[in-house]
């Protein structure tokens, strides 16, 4: 059902919403300086978890799209939240506030958090995008209601005291075939203080991609525990 809705994305920046039987989803466009989102909450009932995930490098918000990651949040209760980073999908217009492997400002995601009207936040961060996640969960651990790094870059930016002082509960996921950005960000992440580990096997580095059955699993019951 999800991918008959694909083809709406590039026609929905309006604020158009489309609807299937249990999800609502919503396309907007510029929340934070041409920062671009796609939106899927429950059609019914109470939102339980506020949800922001962001991508790799060679990715952007679609793959959450058709993946089904959007979906399988919104039916979990959640309002879940995909946005292109500054340069990448439909921000290419956008400014990145640094150079790509370079950390932002730990600002940066809470000014597009608070453009979005979204809480404290579970953060979803594969690969690239920890030079956004990784400054705004030290920066601003109380705007972070859980940290689910995927492989994530610069995670040898910070201390091991940094890490250890961050309380947030945190689900680290690679896949096992991803024998060089995965365990080194697993190496310096195991130091936070609150942390899961979820390996996922014969799964490369996009492992989400590689098997988002197992993806999918993991993540819903991570934050069932929340």
């Amino acid at each position: 059902m999800i991918k008959d809705y694909v083809g709406y994305r590039l026609q929905c920046f309006s604020g158009k919403k489309v609807n299937t039987e249990s999800t609502h989803f919503h396309f907007s466009q510029k929340p934070l300086n041409n920062v671009k989102d796609v939106q899927a909450e429950p059609a019914t009932g109470e939102v339980t978890l506020s949800v922001l995930l962001l991508h790799g490098i060679r990715f952007s918000s679609e793959n959450w799209l058709t993946i089904g990651t959007l979906e399988t949040l919104a039916k979990a209760g959640c309002r879940a939240v995909a946005i292109d980073l500054p340069g990448f999908g439909q921000s290419k217009a956008a400014l990145a506030p640094s150079a790509v492997g370079e950390l932002a400002p730990g600002n940066f995601l809470k000014q597009v958090c608070e453009a979005l009207v979204m809480g404290p936040v579970v953060v979803v961060s594969p690969s690239l995008s920890g030079m956004y996640s990784l400054p705004f969960l030290i920066q601003h651990p109380a705007l972070v209601r859980a940290y689910i790094p995927v492989a994530p870059i610069c995670t040898e930016k910070f201390t091991p005291e940094q890490y250890s002082s961050i309380q947030t509960p945190s689900l680290i996921v690679y896949g096992d075939q991803d024998t060089q950005l995965g365990e080194v960000s697993l190496n310096n992440l195991k130091k936070l203080a609150n942390h899961k580990v979820v390996v996922m096997k014969g799964a490369g580095h996009p492992c989400y991609l590689d098997d988002p059955a197992t993806w999918h699993t993991a993540l819903t019951h991570f934050l069932k525990t929340l």
